[in-house]
């Protein structure tokens, strides 16, 4: 028994000079030199977001709207040509099995004021007959067009649908998703600024939420889109008159669409992919803030993972097949190209992504079980605490929600940072598309039928009722394998070095585990 006692011992003597080994001549150089990289960055990120906001906060306090900085008159018929004043408009709706939701995006399309004659409807992909031959009958100009495949994506279907002959006689074309709901002035608001701004190539309109409310993390969903529209877009729209579009609850020149080549579908976001290929060509783009598009955020994280592994893998590859592009490019400035390479795509789509979860998520707790190295209290508390806030400004009533919205966009952060990659690598899930579920009233026993007016509808989200399902299906296991890293390096740091991470460790740690076994978001049984 002694003799196996001083065996385990010897080995274990082994083991603590092999990883202090380790540790002083491959750990401690490489975690310097993240540390390193991960402050330059996070410093690189507090630049870009003191700057939009200071670009936003001048625009709110001398009241540059876009109505002062271009030319705005409003739609009024002619004496002489009536409603041939009007331009004539394409209303494109692309949905795809999205029942749950569609009809009331159609019925705000078809109440817009606008001249029933200056309008086209065109309802792309997978719609129903009844909800479009009821507005067919009261005078719309409604069709709708079903592919036999689903080639493109959304991309093809907005490609295809542009090809009808009837959309040669509209000049613009107002785009929705199947869950949005515009106000019924919607086009008596973007149009007069394509109308009288020949250089504008798009129009776009800011989203609202009629779900922000129904959990936690539609808040914080909330939180973040709030902070993309009137802070990022406001002021990507008053330096650069550019920024991405965000695919919906906007007005595109549809020359500019043919300018800039029309839709591609090399990549899964093919909004911004036009946006950027339309800069390029040298048209402006226009964010008015004050008009307000009703949508549904997503209310399951699975659908959520789904929809930000999207936004986070598309942008990336993006900017892999364009870089080259927008380098060479001679009919914009070297001052926007820039803005386009560093603001746009590098810090904003890359950095962004890698920083918070290689810092926060790795370093920080690896750091506490390593000794010869020490994280800067500026750029750990300081910095990150100025971001935060600065992000946090931009939904005023949910700022008491910022530790929440930090910690789960530090866990939100390990899904965008593999479909960043996934994006620059060209591989795995980098075509794949899933479209973001809404639940809308599928829980709701009204009749949608009978469409009621846009601004007095909303998707109420009731709780499914339960049934039998298999508990492992709510698990996602690469959060919980974290959660119990971080909470390791929590007790690490408690029981010998004290540092004080052990605070926001075990802070983090636990939302980690949280949202792993399930519990954050609407639950739907079997989904």
């Amino acid at each position: 028994m002694a003799a196996i006692t001083q065996t385990a011992a010897a080995v274990m003597a082994v083991l603590v000079q092999v990883w202090n080994l380790v540790r002083v001549t491959l750990v401690v150089p490489l975690l310097r030199l993240a540390i390193f990289l991960s402050l330059m960055m996070t410093v690189m990120i507090l630049v870009e977001k003191v700057f939009v906001g200071m670009v936003s906060l001048t625009v709110r306090i001398f009241g540059l709207k876009p109505e002062k900085r271009y030319r705005w008159e409003p739609m009024r018929p002619d004496l002489e040509t009536g409603h041939l004043a009007y331009p004539m408009v394409l209303i494109q709706i692309p949905m795809y099995n999205e029942k749950e939701v569609y009809k009331l995006s159609i019925g705000a399309a078809c109440s817009l004021d606008w001249p029933s004659d200056r309008m086209i409807i065109q309802v792309l992909d997978d719609s129903t007959d009844p909800i479009v031959k009821k507005w067919k009958s009261k005078g719309v100009k409604i069709t709708y067009e079903v592919r036999d495949n689903r080639q493109g994506y959304k991309a093809g279907a907005l490609k295809e649908g542009m090809k009808y002959d009837y959309v040669r006689e509209c000049d613009y074309v107002a785009m929705f998703d199947a869950d949005f709901q515009p106000e019924s002035d919607f086009l008596l608001r973007t149009i007069p600024f394509l109308v009288y701004n020949p250089d504008i190539a798009l129009v776009q309109a800011r989203w609202k939420f009629v779900n922000a409310d129904e959990c936690m993390m539609t808040r914080i969903q909330e939180m973040s889109l709030d902070y993309h529209f009137k802070i990022e877009q406001e002021a990507g729209s008053s330096t650069f008159a550019f920024f991405g579009f965000n695919g919906t609850a906007g007005v595109w020149r549809i020359k500019a669409i043919d300018d800039a080549g029309g839709w591609k579908d090399r990549t899964t976001v093919e909004d911004m992919d036009l946006a950027v290929r339309a800069g390029l060509e040298g048209w402006k783009f226009v964010y008015v803030g004050d008009v307000h598009v009703k949508s549904e955020l997503p209310s399951t994280f699975k659908a959520y993972r789904y929809q930000q592994h999207r936004w986070s893998c598309g942008p990336a590859n993006l900017f892999k097949k364009m870089a080259k592009e927008i380098v060479i490019n001679e009919n914009v400035s070297m001052w926007k190209k820039f803005h386009l390479l560093y603001s746009f795509f590098f810090v904003g789509k890359i950095v962004a992504h890698t920083v918070t979860f290689i810092f926060y998520c790795i370093v920080i707790p690896v750091s506490v079980i390593v000794p010869e190295v020490e994280i800067p209290q500026w750029g750990v508390v300081y910095v990150p605490t100025l971001i935060t806030f600065c992000k946090a400004f931009g939904t005023p009533s949910s700022i008491h929600l910022v530790i929440f919205w930090l910690l789960f966009e530090n866990v939100m952060s390990l899904h965008r940072i593999k479909a960043a990659f996934t994006g620059l690598l060209d591989a795995g899930r980098v075509n794949e598309w899933i479209v973001t579920e809404k639940l809308g009233d599928a829980h709701k026993p009204k009749n949608t039928d009978n469409f009621q007016d846009s601004s007095n509808t909303q998707p109420l989200m009731n709780k499914p009722k339960k049934t039998q399902t298999n508990i492992w299906q709510r698990f996602y296991f690469s959060e919980i394998w974290i959660g119990l890293f971080m909470l390791s390096c929590g007790c690490f740091d408690l029981a010998t070095r004290q540092q004080g991470y052990f605070i926001y460790l075990f802070l983090q740690g636990f939302a980690f585990l949280f949202i792993g076994f399930g519990y954050v978001g609407t639950y739907v049984p079997g989904s």
